[in-house]
């Protein structure tokens, strides 16, 4: 497993609207791999591999890029920066964290913390209360002169490294780096063999801000088959009853039928349940009551699509421990592949 590329997706800084470090490091990556690569104007990054069959049947593998941050809003007068966040944050996960402020000079290390008073001089109401994200700050340490390097619109990422314990994988930006690495690695399982169909693999950008990239980049390509890869809550963690944990760690991958943006198709999904099946791949049926993804944007595209997702259990979503179990992250790679295969 090539454990290393899905280190250097992850440590990449990229949310909304910047992933441009992101798209740099995939087009490196995947020299010789497709026929066709070719960014969007909204920044997402298409990927065809051409299929050998007549007026083939267009498959389109949906991967966004971006992951959760901050957008610099303010520069106080003595170098404070204060934020605005692009994707959705627990502020209760957000106290004394290290984070990485990205400006045309050159990346700042740095910390963010909520304005008031510390613990020692704080009131008993002040320890209970949790500040909104708009209420933290970060600093630089150096002072007024933050003012000089940083800009109202740089980009401002946790600051954690990524970590191999035991069968798990930890990091910041899992959500969704996996679906880029499972992109890539899903074509380069394929070797040599080329489908009947039409592989469109899309990088694509903004999806944690409302699917916009997807949007777009689902209109361009007017897909047949939609499969949106992401990553889905594993609550099989202590304090979480049984029927609201999603998925499970071990488990195999997740075959995703609905949330609140799609409805997954029927016949797609008895297809890769059965496939999965015979190719003794584990897998898990997985549903959200709320959230979406980008399978929903090829679905509802120009004249619709057959849309399904495959998802990877993870578990302390949007944080900087998100975990997942490696077996599972194999078991997304292998059916990926094998469903393309039948094509």
């Amino acid at each position: 497993m090539n454990i290393d590329l899905l280190k250097r997706l992850c440590e990449t800084p990229g949310v909304p609207g910047h992933e441009d470090r992101v798209r740099d490091l995939i087009v490196k990556d995947i020299k010789g791999l497709f026929d066709e690569v070719e960014a969007d104007a909204m920044g997402s990054l298409h990927c065809v591999r051409k299929g050998k069959g007549k007026s083939p049947e267009k498959i389109m593998l949906l991967c966004h890029m971006d992951e959760i941050g901050f957008l610099v809003s303010h520069v106080s007068d003595k170098g404070f920066l204060y934020l605005q966040t692009v994707g959705g944050f627990d502020p209760r996960n957000l106290f004394s964290r290290r984070v990485l402020v990205c400006t045309e000079k050159g990346d700042l290390k740095a910390v963010m913390n909520p304005g008031g008073r510390p613990v020692h001089i704080a009131s008993a109401a002040d320890r209970k209360k949790v500040p909104e994200p708009h209420e933290f700050f970060v600093d630089t340490g150096l002072g007024a002169k933050a003012r000089d390097v940083v800009k109202v619109g740089d980009m401002v990422v946790m600051d954690e490294p990524f970590l191999e314990i035991g069968d798990k994988l930890v990091s910041k930006a899992l959500d969704n780096r996996i679906a880029c690495w499972l992109g890539i690695e899903a074509i380069r399982g394929l070797g040599k063999t080329r489908t009947k169909a039409e592989i469109h693999v899309v990088f694509t950008t903004q999806e944690e801000v409302g699917l916009r990239g997807a949007r777009t980049a689902a209109y361009r390509v007017q897909p047949d088959i939609g499969i949106g890869i992401d990553t889905t809550l594993a609550c099989d963690t202590p304090g979480v009853p049984e029927q609201d944990r999603t998925t499970a760690h071990g488990e195999g991958f997740g075959l995703h039928l609905r949330d609140s943006s799609f409805i997954a198709d029927k016949e797609l999904v008895r297809e890769i349940a059965e496939l999965a099946e015979k190719k003794k791949i584990p897998y898990q049926r997985t549903m959200l009551r709320a959230g979406g993804q980008d399978g929903a944007a090829a679905q509802q595209a120009a004249a619709g699509a057959r849309a399904v997702g495959i998802v990877v259990g993870t578990r302390y979503i949007h944080t900087v421990t998100e975990m997942i179990e490696k077996s599972d992250l194999a078991a997304a790679r292998d059916i990926l592949v094998a469903f393309l295969k039948a094509r």
